[in-house]
């Protein structure tokens, strides 16, 4: 917590406009918001809980006060979510959470001991220990939270889990998912650019938060650029692995992984690689007949080997997605268009039920058909906000809750521990939250916060 005198002086400084504030009303009537982080996805994820129709918003915040145009112009807006969270008090009931990684753990642990519900983008946090605090929180104070990874409740990711569960492809033994995404124009820099003044609509020290100190720099943290930096965020994994690595976690049934080891296309000290594969071993669970899982990230370009797939002669693995290798055959999940299974002598076309047109054609030119094997039968989408909503407000739990997410961003997390050491192998002690074969590895399962901020 901040000094006494520092915080006062902060409240004065940092509070851009505060008309009368608005008291917390009855649960069953109306969820209070308050949003910090209000530009970028933080400005799709306000216009999304807007929709529901029992949302009201109470208080914005953002660093740069050219990042409100989302905001309702009568509701108040603060630089610091600190005060916004001190001046608003009682009058909220829920925290949507859409900031730089880096500042995920300190608002949303705050909020969840105010006991607020929490909504808050991915990853869940930083580092390890932070995603460890945010899941623990929740659960000790019982509020509802979801992490944005909005996609974890389309029809096809949806329909993709609902196939390995069924046991479609049969017992899953790896799986490989990527990302073509070879990071921004920061990624592989191997120097800090050079600072310059602080332009006037930017508090840089509360967008540093709990980070080490240092210049700004246009062009290369805010807005844009800042998951480049080992400093602030996790690259391309920290990016899109709480996205596509999610319906494999939801498929089957996975944890903690017990070790994991990477390789790269080089080290830099202070941005992430280009490229790299990432190769974690999981737990066996039901799905997976109970052996050990391999499952290999790969991205900045880098594939898995297409014949794993099983595709026809000539087909190419898309962009980005999954692929499941099971006993009986293989399925592909784009990131993210619904999944095809593989090889087409078992499987067929797998083409969606309102597809009849396209069946048609294809059957005329010859191609097997098995419905009672191929069809796929899209499950409905779900409304990732709005579950979240309906949640703090006494209904359902939410699917991508922190006991679920929390476990999931771990994973990506350690991901990015390791593509620091390439070639070896680190060895996971989850309950212990210890990496248990590598010192310098240990030491990055938690970074310090920059005095003067905590949680």
């Amino acid at each position: 917590m901040l000094h006494r005198r520092r915080f006062l002086r902060s409240v004065a400084l940092t509070a851009f406009a505060f008309p009368a504030l608005v008291r917390g009303q009855n649960l069953n009537s109306r969820l209070q918001l308050v949003q910090v982080g209000c530009g970028g996805k933080g400005a799709d994820d306000i216009f999304q809980f807007k929709s529901h129709p029992k949302v009201r918003y109470v208080g914005f915040c953002d660093v740069d006060s050219n990042r409100f145009p989302a905001a309702d112009p009568d509701v108040p807006r603060f630089a610091d979510y600190r005060v916004m969270f001190e001046k608003i008090g009682a009058g909220f009931d829920a925290a949507v959470i859409s900031t730089p990684d880096h500042m995920h753990a300190l608002p949303a642990l705050r909020a969840m001991r105010m006991r607020k519900h929490v909504y808050l983008q991915k990853p869940l946090a930083h580092d390890l220990w932070e995603a460890r605090e945010l899941r623990l929180a929740a659960r000790r104070h019982g509020v509802r939270t979801q992490m944005g990874n909005q996609i974890h409740s389309a029809s096809e990711y949806r329909t993709a889990v609902a196939l390995i569960r069924s046991g479609r492809i049969g017992k899953v033994t790896a799986v490989h998912s990527w990302q073509g995404n070879p990071g921004n124009m920061c990624t592989g820099r191997t120097d800090r650019p050079a600072p310059a003044p602080v332009p006037g609509n930017l508090a840089w020290d509360l967008w540093l938060g709990g980070a080490e100190a240092r210049p700004y720099a246009p062009g290369a943290y805010h807005p844009g650029f800042w998951r480049d930096w080992k400093a602030f965020g996790g690259g391309t994994i920290g990016d899109f692995g709480c996205h596509i690595l999610d319906p494999v976690f939801c498929a089957l049934d996975l944890t903690a992984p017990i070790s994991v080891v990477a390789e790269n296309s080089g080290l830099h000290p202070e941005t992430w690689s280009v490229s790299q594969t990432i190769r974690f071993i999981f737990p066996g669970t039901p799905l997976t007949g109970g052996r050990t899982v391999p499952v290999t990230w790969h991205d900045g370009g880098r594939q898995p080997d297409v014949a794993l797939a099983r595709l026809p002669a000539g087909a190419a693995l898309p962009a980005q997605g999954s692929l499941f290798i099971g006993e009986r055959g293989t399925m592909v999940l784009p990131h993210f268009s619904m999944p095809s299974l593989y090889p087409v002598e078992t499987f067929g076309i797998t083409l969606s039920p309102g597809d009849a047109a396209r069946r048609k054609r294809r059957l005329a030119a010859g191609e097997k058909d098995d419905r009672k094997v191929a069809e796929i039968e899209p499950v409905p989408e779900r409304h990732h906000y709005h579950d979240w909503v309906d949640a703090a407000l006494g209904g359902p739990e939410t699917t991508a809750n922190f006991a679920y997410a929390g476990l999931l961003t771990e994973a990506v997390l350690l991901g990015t521990i390791a593509t620091q050491f390439p070639g070896q192998e680190l060895r996971w002690d989850a309950p212990g939250l210890r990496i248990t074969n590598h010192a310098a590895a240990q030491a990055l399962v938690r970074r310090p916060w920059r005095e003067g901020w905590t949680a």
